[in-house]
């Protein structure tokens, strides 16, 4: 005869929540230190570091048509590319809102 098997309690495990990391943040409120990266940015920063779509898209690690998509408002950076692009810029002494002042003065 089979002998008969004890049922094991089953307990479902316990969800425990991961508190957020220290970036977690940025997702609300994005450092006032980020750019507000939007199409005009974009191609004032490409321009400003002297490269075409493709060596822009090169640099970053992207697609040159992603590029494209930025610089003509359909889609903008979001979370690392946003914030890689605010790194390129720091370090390639770009100063976005002194360039559009001057174009409202023009």
């Amino acid at each position: 005869m089979a002998a008969k098997r004890a049922k094991k309690e089953t307990t479902t495990p316990k969800i425990t929540r991961r508190r957020p990391g220290p970036r977690a943040k940025w997702l609300i409120n994005p450092p006032n230190d980020m750019i507000e990266w939007n199409d005009e940015t974009i191609r004032a920063l490409r321009e400003h570091l002297q490269l075409t779509q493709t060596q822009m898209a090169e640099t970053l690690g992207t697609r040159q048509q992603t590029i494209s998509e930025w610089e003509v408002g359909m889609y903008k950076p979001r979370g690392g590319m946003a914030r890689l692009l605010t790194m390129v810029a720091e370090r390639a002494n770009f100063v976005y809102e002194a360039k559009a002042d001057e174009k409202e003065k023009e």
